[in-house]
């Protein structure tokens, strides 16, 4: 993922700050517990497309978990 990217995105529906989970090919928003998928290096920023992420891995996240790259 690009760094500059992954500095100007957010939330489409909060707003919010994103957390890149690089393992997941993810990036998480802990406000709507949506975690929005990256295909090919494409971040598909789609409420559609996003999953809902459990309780448990809620509270593992971390802001900023991942270094940027």
């Amino acid at each position: 993922m690009d760094r500059r990217l992954l500095e100007i995105l957010v939330c489409p529906l909060c707003k919010g700050e994103l957390i890149y989970q690089k393992e997941q090919r993810e990036l998480v928003c802990r406000a709507d517990r949506l975690a929005y998928p990256i295909r090919d290096d494409i971040p598909v920023m789609l409420e559609s497309e996003a999953r809902r992420i459990s309780l448990e891995e809620y509270d593992a996240l971390k802001p900023r978990q991942a270094p940027l790259e």
